[in-house]
């Protein structure tokens, strides 16, 4: 009697195995070394079960628990094989189920700190143009939202926030939120948010350094023909100008006649919405008790125009702050008006 059908199982890879075993499959997929469709289906294939097999080394496996020692040496492995970079740049290549395998082992590497140091995120510091790779990678529509995750985990460390903050590829962001396709104009702005709060003193020392060229950037999202940016950036904007590292860039914001303006045009938008959000933002202008003369003139000046829409907006009796708020600004109008008129 053959008892051949009871093979014992394949011994289980080490680690190590493991990330030259993945290393090498996605090498393989190089348009350069497939010559034919089937070997191309056969190579990503081995990628999905290498992928399937790291997932469950770093994350576990239903009521298996992974083993801190293989997370610790799967992590220094893919630092020294340079496996990071292939996670990056055959991403655009790779399987639905292997994206997905890759975003959830992604954050989990970045996080193992190897005796003092984040190994991944110090090499992704040394190959910041993996970084850069991410970002443009908003352009494609088949990966954007999996790079989007990828960078959001790489935001929550400062030195790689501080690095796309400064890069050039930064200012890509100002197109990808304003794209049309919803779902990843969104998911570009939960990043670009991230960039912008998260690390509140860093983003406050940017900010300094590059006032003029942020905000003039910044001004193409809040006068966009598209309604979700304009509410969401007038959000962030009230979010981060009140951040109190943000002192010197909200004084310096509230004091230039050109943000005014966009603010009360803003408060004229056929949104309601838009139109709260904006107040919130003009209310800061009004209530600044050292106005330049040249805000104080164009309040003044268009003092009629403005008292009609603060009258006008939305009224909500049980936002007793907002109805607050508005009186104040109205009368603080009123008062400058009359000044002028005395003057």
């Amino acid at each position: 009697m053959s008892f051949s059908f009871f093979r014992p199982s394949s011994r289980p890879k080490s680690p190590a195995e493991l990330v030259r075993a993945i290393r090498d499959s996605l090498v393989a997929l190089d348009a350069k070394t497939v010559a034919e469709v089937q070997a191309l289906e056969k190579a990503l294939e081995e990628v999905d079960k290498n992928f399937l097999s790291m997932r469950q080394m770093l994350l576990g496996d239903g009521d298996v628990e992974p083993i801190p020692d293989q997370v610790s040496q799967i992590t220094l492995e893919v630092c020294k094989e340079g496996v990071l970079d292939l996670f990056v740049h055959k991403l655009p290549v790779l399987g639905w189920d292997a994206r997905k395998d890759l975003v959830h082992c992604w954050g989990t590497l970045l996080r193992q700190k190897v005796g003092s140091s984040y190994c991944c995120v110090g090499y992704i510091e040394n190959h910041s143009e993996l970084l850069e790779f991410l970002v443009t990678c908003y352009d494609n529509k088949e990966i954007a939202l999996n790079c989007g995750n990828m960078l959001r985990e790489c935001i929550k460390y400062p030195i790689l926030a501080k690095y796309m903050l400064e890069s050039a590829s930064f200012e890509l962001f100002f197109k990808f939120v304003d794209l049309p396709s919803f779902d990843i104009a969104s998911d570009a702005f939960a990043t670009f948010k991230d960039l912008l709060t998260k690390h509140e003193t860093m983003v406050s020392e940017y900010l300094n350094a590059n006032y003029e060229k942020f905000f003039e950037l910044y001004e193409m999202l809040l006068t966009s023909a598209n309604y979700v940016t304009r509410r969401q950036s007038l959000k962030l904007l009230l979010e981060f100008l009140l951040e109190s590292p943000n002192a010197r860039i909200m004084v310096r914001y509230i004091s230039e006649v050109r943000n005014l303006k966009i603010m009360m045009t803003l408060l004229k938008d056929p949104s309601k919405n838009i139109q709260i959000s904006a107040f919130h933002v003009f209310k800061v202008f009004v209530a600044n008790p050292n106005k330049p003369l040249e805000i104080i003139s164009i309040l003044v000046k268009n003092h009629e125009k403005l008292l009609m829409l603060l009258h006008s907006l939305p009224v909500n009796k049980d936002d007793e702050q907002f109805e607050e708020e508005r009186g104040i600004l109205i009368k603080e109008i009123e008062r400058l008006s009359s000044i002028s008129e005395v003057c």
